[in-house]
């Protein structure tokens, strides 16, 4: 008797009639949301994956013809369907071996760190070839981020002397670091 209503309520829902629609949805609803649950197996993407069902059900509901086995199968295939495809959608989860490969080392490699510990190094022993202050002020400026006005209030100096000495440390520096 129940395949009777179904299969009278799929003709009905394929004439866009709203109250059969209704009437089809609490009555499969159950059985179709069990079986997106099972296999989906996460409440949240069942109940949206029983909505698109049941767009679809509305869109096709003129494809179902009464001489197939059952309108529930018809249904169930229907909803089985979509929630495989909702499987196949998800992105593969990877272990966490995969995982950690594909991170890149925010660190730079032996190679490159030893490049910028010898730089460094050059830089060290060639600030030592300038006087105390001035080597003092290219740090304050250019490591600290002090402005020339901060540097000449600081070492008692005008501003135009300032800037004459940390231009010319910078060309000592680059003389040095040429060498």
């Amino acid at each position: 008797m129940i395949d009777d209503e179904i299969s009278g309520l799929l003709g009905r829902v394929s004439l866009r009639d709203r109250a059969a629609f209704t009437e089809l949805y609490r009555l499969t609803s159950p059985k179709l949301f069990a079986i997106c649950l099972r296999i989906l197996g996460d409440r949240s993407e069942a109940e949206e994956a029983l909505q698109e069902i049941y767009v679809r059900i509305w869109q096709h509901a003129d494809r179902f013809s009464p001489g197939q086995p059952t309108p529930m199968s018809w249904l169930a295939a229907i909803a089985r369907n979509r929630a495989i495809d909702l499987i196949r959608a998800r992105k593969p989860i990877a272990n966490a071996i995969d995982e950690a490969y594909d991170l890149a080392d925010p660190a730079a490699d032996p190679e490159k760190s030893a490049v910028i510990r010898a730089e460094g190094r050059r830089i060290d022993a060639c600030m030592e070839e300038l006087e105390n202050d001035r080597a003092d002020a290219v740090r304050r400026a250019y490591v600290e981020g002090l402005s020339y006005q901060e540097l000449a209030e600081i070492y008692a100096v005008p501003l135009n002397t300032m800037r004459t000495w940390l231009r010319r440390s910078l060309l000592k520096l680059r003389e040095c670091m040429e060498r």
